[in-house]
């Protein structure tokens, strides 16, 4: 365990079970930060917590095929030719989901490539892709959505899978340098400072080239959010699930030097992810968190069908408490998986933006029973952020930082209002099942 488990977190698991793009310049050392100034919050804003929920590999269409008001068609389309989308479960093969496979599936704006993936490698077939999940193995996502603001134009900042989506999660870049940018996953595990030596990383160029020959991934090249709300005394965790019983983290931070040897990791990176459950509980929500799922409730395609009730139990937790009526919650999924949709991604840079994944919008002031068709991308959660606590931009978009060109995601809400009563998201596992769960040990996804 990352950091000693509150007495809040041991009574709620007690009574649980008794009851049932980076700065434009070489690859060095990030520079001082410019000086911090605080503004006000926008007029009317009272948001004070900002709840970011990760899920893993699932695209737009995959979750909401069908959904009404959200572009979510019933078919795709396969080299030119229209092919049905039919229901699936989880615990399929795997998907390919690297960055040039998002290429090939994107296909120039086609949107029509997805049949060209490994998964037809393992005897599978090339129209696996074209699935969508059973409407009621994901009802906790639709529930969620029917009730508050789904984002149907919501792009990962660049192709590829889950190591890059997540350090832009928190960075809203991957670059080393003007030219060359981190994709796809290091050679080996853990993917961060904790990698053995030797440990390389994959980097794209300019001309979308891939190159298995990068830095050690434990990097100084690029500013992340624990650098400005640090510097702003903002408080914030990220609840990391274990994968190994040696304390290694699944955490974008990780890979980010200042944080994994500095005091940050102990008292901000929190492990097993369920934690958030007892600190919520406790009245200990930070400012600004970020949730990542253990394996074994991911929504990953090997994967059984626990992930929505895990992120139930989340929404449902910050719901019930009292911090509901300050608080601001993003579901959103770090990659499309290799699944199919259909919206072509508008591409920003080299780097992309990526395959349309969902985002639901969840707040007492968020917009009801709407369909926000803004185009985001993964840095307008970091400049909603950074609007909502007076923060500088992590950097200008010549140095690669996407905060400062994505569109906020605050159009998803309406701060004129009174805040709305939390109705619980029906879920089919409670909270206790996790609280009670030991982790897994597995890698949320291997690529």
């Amino acid at each position: 365990m990352n950091r000693a488990v509150s007495n809040a977190f041991a009574l709620l698991l007690s009574g649980a079970l008794a009851a049932c793009a980076a700065q434009a310049r070489a690859p060095g050392t990030v520079s001082s930060l410019p000086q911090l100034v605080r503004l006000p919050s926008p007029t009317g804003n009272p948001i004070r917590h900002v709840v970011i929920i990760v899920q893993e590999n699932r695209s737009f269409d995959n979750i909401f095929s069908g959904f009404p008001g959200a572009d979510a068609p019933a078919y795709g389309i396969s080299f030119g030719k229209r092919v049905p989308l039919k229901p699936s479960g989880f615990g399929t093969p795997d998907l390919c989901h690297g960055f040039s496979d998002g290429l090939n599936d994107w296909n120039r704006g086609k949107m029509d490539g997805f049949a060209e993936n490994c998964a037809q490698e393992s005897g599978t077939s090339p129209l696996l892709p074209y699935s969508y999940l059973r409407r009621d193995l994901v009802q906790p996502y639709w529930s969620m959505a029917a009730q508050y603001t789904l984002a149907d134009r919501m792009f990962p900042t660049m192709f590829g899978p889950s190591y890059t989506a997540h350090l832009d999660m928190i960075a809203g870049t991957t670059d080393l340098n003007p030219t060359h940018a981190v994709a796809d996953l290091p050679t080996s595990t853990p993917w961060g400072c904790d990698a053995p030596a030797g440990t390389q990383t994959s980097v794209i160029d300019t001309r979308r080239q891939e190159r298995l020959d990068g830095p050690f991934p434990c990097f100084t090249q690029f500013r992340t959010m624990a650098d400005t709300l640090d510097a702003a005394h903002v408080s914030w965790r990220y609840y990391a699930p274990p994968i190994a019983g040696d304390g290694s983290l699944w955490s974008a931070f990780d890979s980010i030097k200042s944080v994994r040897y500095g005091s940050d990791w102990s008292r901000n990176v929190v492990s097993p992810s369920p934690a958030v459950l007892a600190d919520v509980a406790a009245g200990n929500l930070a400012a600004v968190t970020w949730v990542i799922p253990d394996w074994a409730y991911a929504d990953h395609a090997t994967t059984g069908n626990l992930g929505p009730s895990w992120v139930a139990s989340v929404v449902n937790a910050v719901g019930e408490s009292k911090d509901w009526d300050s608080t601001a919650i993003f579901v959103l999924w770090d990659d499309w998986g290799g699944w199919y949709d259909d919206a072509p991604p508008p591409q920003l840079d080299f780097r992309g933006l990526g395959i349309r994944v969902g985002c639901i919008v969840i707040s007492p002031y968020a917009r009801k029973q709407y369909v926000s068709h803004t185009t985001y991308e993964f840095a307008s959660i970091l400049r909603f952020v950074e609007e909502r606590f007076g923060l500088p931009q992590l950097g200008t978009l010549a140095q690669g930082y996407t905060d400062a060109r994505a569109a906020s995601i605050a159009d998803s809400f309406d701060f004129a209002r009174p805040p709305s009563a939390f109705t619980p998201i029906k879920a089919p596992y409670p909270p206790s099942k996790f609280l009670r769960m030991k982790p897994s040990y597995k890698l949320p996804d291997d690529i």
